[in-house]
């Protein structure tokens, strides 16, 4: 079991889903040219110099805000006057905001084994971890200049909003796959704060105006965009915006931002978006009892709690204390699995209600966009409640104590029977008898997959095609890794795929494919457009989740179409109580 929870943490942290690719060779067979390093006098002012090989230029580590330390910390961001830039060194690796890799308050096995993860290699020199880490990445295709006018893909990490950093993903090999397919794009990730420095809850927090600071993070990323892009070859009114779990949450919470503006200078920032494992998280206020509970419980570790003004004395303590306080509480590896310490909450301006209600309400920016998951989504996550969830109740009970306070004991055996308790059923699913490491095990996968992504999923498409019919949706599941034992297509697993296309199959290069024509043409089947080298034209037609709720399955060698109509009876009941699923 110590190897299953060790190899499985590897796989979440990014060292078997994320970790950084090889480059990829240039596409004819000569050795790479040395080339004078790219230089881009920025619009706004400023200058920054950075690195190229015969495939693509990359600018790293450029700061669009203030260092968020001293009485920064824990505000939002400050925007960065590029003129401040003088032929800035963007050659390195960017620094990553402080992680939330590990709980510092906990002394169980699990803690045990991730904190031997945290101390392998990978994570002690990988990228500088601090709080000066408000910065973005800018890679394009070689020889693009301004006056370009590419399209732009705005990359947005994920990590549960605790973890991940841009570094983390190398890009290489997704531009020059997307410049040998004729739709060259420029990309662009950004680094926000994570963990207690980008999402601190409690009613101090709210009071100061300073809650969900890791969306604003992104937001003033998605402004130096519209500002600057234009200069290294981008079109900023062609922009899409992407992210994969934690990030594809915040893609919907940027269309979400503000009821639903997502407008800079009177012009939007994005066009597009496309969410990898993730959509809408219902959630209590900043000041709920829960969020309350977790600053709290940072303000003791952090010796504050005889202070007259608790957050000022967070500002005011030095990084080592603060990091070890913020990551007191329960971490995403952990018992307490999904229920996260850390996310986005309600705060009545940066967002304005909880997701559901803004969908409800139609208080986001409608673009076309797609959206899809993992077939087996809950099994990484499930991996860490053995012998506490054998039973119905068992399931009931740690359900409401870890998860939903709202949710009545009924409620939730109501939900937990809409799920079959036998082994042949569960995630991950298709496995017969099969993956049962521990009694219940892959009933929990099901429920949590389905609770946070998968069905909740649906219920947004379901919503956001009946406000907005004319705003094109399409939808899909990836089945690629079916058989993976215990874990099957888990969570992540498409980052290898679809973002660097390391397994030259039929799903990456088919997805790579519609996501390019529809960064290009905001239509994953129109491969119109680009240049005249390369094609990515598709092998078969996606149809628009609205005609006949369908998704699209991805397979290693094909694909085909599913009915989006599984576990409906869980589906009704989430539907129907999601007020009271509230984290």
């Amino acid at each position: 079991m110590k190897d299953l929870f060790l190899g499985t943490a590897l796989a979440l942290f990014g060292l078997v889903a994320a970790a950084p690719a090889p480059r990829p060779l240039p596409p004819s067979p000569v050795l790479e040219e040395r080339v004078a390093n790219p230089t881009v006098t920025m619009s706004s002012g400023g200058s920054v110099v950075g690195t190229s090989n015969s495939v693509t230029e990359a600018f790293n580590g450029i700061p669009f805000a203030s260092p968020p330390t001293g009485q920064l910390r824990l505000k939002p961001p400050v925007k960065r006057n590029s003129s401040t830039l003088a032929a800035f060194d963007a050659t390195g690796q960017a620094a990553a905001c402080p992680q939330f890799f590990v709980s510092t308050g906990s002394n169980d096995l699990i803690s045990e084994i991730l904190s031997t993860v945290v101390d392998l290699p990978f994570f002690q020199t990988v990228t500088d971890q601090n709080e000066d880490c408000l910065n973005l990445n800018v890679v394009r295709p070689a020889g693009t200049t301004a006056g370009d006018n590419l399209p732009v893909l705005f990359w947005i990490f994920g990590g549960a909003f605790e973890l991940g950093w841009t570094s983390m993903y190398d890009p290489t090999s997704l531009v020059a796959s997307a410049v040998a397919m004729g739709k060259p794009y420029v990309f662009v990730a950004v680094n926000y704060r994570v963990g207690g420095f980008g999402f601190m809850p409690g009613k101090e927090i709210l009071a100061d105006g300073s809650s969900n600071l890791g969306l604003l993070d992104q937001r003033m990323g998605l402004e130096w965009v519209a500002d600057n892009i234009a200069s290294f070859g981008g079109d900023p009114s062609k922009v899409t915006i992407w992210g994969e779990s934690a990030g594809a949450m915040s893609v919907f919470d940027q269309m979400a931002l503000y009821g639903g503006n997502n407008k800079y200078n009177g012009q939007p920032l994005f066009r597009g978006g496309i969410m990898d494992s993730g959509s809408i998280v219902p959630a209590d206020p900043v000041d709920c009892p829960k969020g309350q509970a977790v600053y709290n419980t940072v303000v003791a570790k952090a010796g504050c709690s005889a202070a007259s003004d608790t957050l000022a004395c967070l500002r005011g303590v030095d990084y080592q204390t603060f990091l070890n306080a913020a990551n007191s509480v329960p971490a995403l590896l952990s018992y307490s699995s999904v229920a996260l310490s850390y996310l986005p909450r309600p705060d009545g301006n940066v967002l304005t209600d909880s997701p559901e209600v803004l969908v409800k309400n139609g208080q986001y920016a409608a673009v076309p966009m797609i959206i899809g998951d993992q077939e087996d989504e809950g099994t990484l996550f499930s991996l860490f409640q053995a012998n506490t969830t054998s039973t119905t109740s068992d399931l009931v009970d740690y359900l409401s104590t870890i998860f939903f306070h709202d949710a009545t004991e009924a409620q939730l055996t109501e939900l937990v029977d809409t799920y079959d308790s036998s082994l042949t059923a569960g995630s991950p699913f298709r496995t017969g008898i099969f993956n049962e490491i521990y009694p219940g095990f892959k009933r929990l996968a099901a429920i949590l997959g389905d609770l946070v992504f998968t069905l909740t999923r649906r219920a947004f498409l379901a919503e956001a095609v009946t406000l907005n019919p004319s705003v094109p949706a399409w939808s899909y599941l990836a089945s690629y890794d079916y058989g993976t034992p215990i874990l099957g297509t888990f969570h992540a697993t498409d980052l290898l795929r679809v973002f660097y296309g390391l397994l030259p199959n039929y799903a990456s290069k088919s997805i790579q494919s519609y996501y390019a024509n529809f960064v290009y043409n905001l239509d994953p089947n129109d491969a119109s457009g680009g240049t005249s080298v390369g094609s990515s034209a598709v092998a078969m037609q996606w149809p628009l989740w609205a005609s006949n709720n369908q998704l699209m399955q991805f397979f290693n060698n094909g694909a085909s179409l599913l009915a989006d109509d599984f576990r409906s009876t869980s589906y009704d009941w989430i539907v129907s109580n999601v007020a009271s699923l509230h984290v």
